[in-house]
């Protein structure tokens, strides 16, 4: 039974991703901070589906809190009689919209802290529990591509996880570990407070198959990354973005 852990599990493409997991035959362990019934919601709908999955508590933003969440999940491995797993989705974040001459310390750190500091330490802290051939998947985003007004701190650190993830690719390759980036473009999800209809429309117009994207289509290239028929693809950046600013 294959194992992936996915952080941001809850809602937009965290939990896409978990459902679309669940739905190859992968069980899944995926993580929340504030909204635990939603995250209980999507294991109860996992499992309806006749699919295996827990939820557990991680803020990726308390590093120091990153050894306790290791134990807790290595009791549930031991539950599903493994000791090892084999994805990590480095999925949760936040998103915040300010221009640079308006951004403060404290927001440049909040976004520093879980979109680059907590997966690389968050990786760096489950790596002796990655079995052998495992992969990490990081999701980053089409802004690290496409300039856009307002999103420059978030941008930036987003293509820093770009630049860790050929690192993790290059130095944990002799353990057969693919590490690999998905870059989606829009996405309908509540991410930065979700889509107006007007924005929604400008973003349809700037994406080459004139719409705004969905979770699932994001999770099913995730999905595909951590599975067996793109064993080759190692220290890549998949946009995932219907075409978006061409």
């Amino acid at each position: 039974m294959k194992i992936v852990v996915v952080t941001g599990g809850s809602r937009g493409i965290g939990q896409a991703v978990a459902r679309e997991l669940a739905r190859r035959g992968i069980a899944v362990v995926l993580t929340f901070v504030r909204h635990a019934e939603d995250a209980e919601a999507v294991v109860r709908a996992i499992e309806a589906e006749g699919g295996r999955a827990a939820a557990l508590p991680l803020d990726v933003t308390a590093v120091s809190s990153f050894a306790a969440f290791r134990q807790r999940l290595l009791a549930v491995l031991h539950a599903w009689g493994r000791d090892t797993f084999d994805g990590l989705v480095n999925n949760g974040g936040y998103g915040l919209f300010r221009t640079i001459d308006a951004v403060t310390e404290a927001e440049f750190d909040g976004l520093a802290a879980v979109h680059l500091k907590g997966p690389f330490f968050l990786a760096q802290t489950l790596l002796p529990l990655l079995a052998r051939g495992a992969q990490v998947v990081n999701v980053t985003s089409a802004t690290t591509r496409v300039a856009t007004i307002g999103v420059a701190p978030y941008a930036a650190l987003k293509a820093g996880l770009e630049v860790l993830t050929r690192y993790q690719a290059k130095e944990w390759g002799e353990r057969g570990i693919r590490a690999n980036a998905v870059s989606p473009g829009a996405i309908r999800t509540e991410l930065g407070g979700g889509l107006t209809p007007e924005f929604e429309a400008l973003l349809g117009q700037q994406t080459a198959l004139g719409r705004v994207g969905e979770p699932d289509e994001v999770a099913r290239v995730i999905a595909a990354l951590l599975g067996d028929d793109l064993g080759w693809v190692n220290g890549q950046c998949i946009d995932v973005s219907g075409g978006y600013a061409l």
